[in-house]
């Protein structure tokens, strides 16, 4: 970890919450990283072993659907992080992720975060803490895309109510 790493850590608006102290300690597990254009970050299906806090560019989520190949779920601007399969077996990443733009990130070896995490419960909850919301919205802006795709009309007029699957 440099001096620089813990400042782009400190900056980025996705750990705001964690304190000065946490935000050092994930920095100890970070480095930069760059995606060029086109760079496929990571596979659906592949191993889970990192995570990015998005910097600069975008990153396109996606996911395979079959007989319409890959289909972006979500773009993830700067501010944001990339990730969050890292957080529970198997560690497979859920979707793929592919660079919109040139990209600018700082990138986080999972395994030692979640050693991190397993050996301090105080600094492993503020840091699920983050993650909880990513994810929730990261399912739902799935389950609105499949909307998308397969879904008539009234269907997704329904589902967006919170109706879906005959629910009152």
């Amino acid at each position: 970890m440099t001096a620089q790493t813990q400042a782009r850590v400190a900056a980025h608006p996705f750990f705001a919450a964690l304190t000065s102290h946490q935000r050092a300690l994930l920095a100890e597990h970070a480095g930069p990283h760059s995606f060029a254009d086109g760079d496929r970050v990571f596979a659906q299906g592949a191993a889970a072993d990192r995570f990015w806090l998005i910097e600069t560019g975008s990153v396109a989520v996606d996911m395979r659907v079959p007989g319409r190949g890959d289909q972006v779920v979500e773009t993830l601007p700067a501010g944001t992080v990339l990730g969050w399969s890292w957080l529970h077996p198997p560690y497979r990443w859920h979707f793929g992720a592919r660079a919109r733009e040139r990209t600018e990130a700082v990138v986080f070896d999972a395994a030692a975060v979640r050693q991190r995490c397993a050996a301090d419960p105080v600094f492993g909850y503020a840091v699920l803490a983050c993650f909880t919301p990513v994810i929730i919205e990261r399912m739902q802006a799935t389950r609105l895309r499949l909307l998308d795709l397969y879904a008539s009309p009234n269907e997704i007029a329904r589902a967006e109510a919170g109706q879906a699957g005959g629910q009152p």
